[in-house]
């Protein structure tokens, strides 16, 4: 079973940084694309950040130019460099992802169950 466990979230001042970690077991990690999520209160759980298992990636508008995920395979973890927090990015972060095979790509549809999550507060 897939187990996925992020870490490094916190409260930050605008204009500050963060970098979160999510770290995979229970799956062959270099053959899954990946994707960092996060959820507002109030809101529904959005993919903000995407990355192939060839490394290609992919970003929300909200957050193209300041978010950047990253990956170690030898050490089965996802990271998301946030520059330029905003208030509008408080939210708990998720990771989650699927394999890609066979030439299949993986979109960002989640397919593992989700960790817990790690909050991310941007404020003064």
């Amino acid at each position: 079973q897939v187990q996925l466990v992020e870490s490094g979230g916190g409260l930050v001042q605008p204009g500050g940084s963060l970098r979160l970690s999510c770290a995979a077991s229970g799956t062959s990690f270099s053959i899954n694309g990946m994707g960092w999520y996060r959820q507002a209160p109030g809101k529904g759980r959005e993919l903000v950040a995407r990355m192939a298992s060839g490394g290609s990636t992919n970003y929300a508008d909200s957050v193209k130019g300041r978010f950047t995920i990253s990956r170690d395979n030898a050490k089965n973890t996802v990271y998301l460099q946030m520059n330029n927090v905003q208030p509008e990015d408080t939210a708990v972060y998720y990771c989650n992802g699927g394999r890609e095979v066979y030439g299949s790509r993986w979109y960002g549809t989640p397919t593992y169950n989700w960790g817990q999550g790690t909050q991310v507060t941007v404020s003064s």
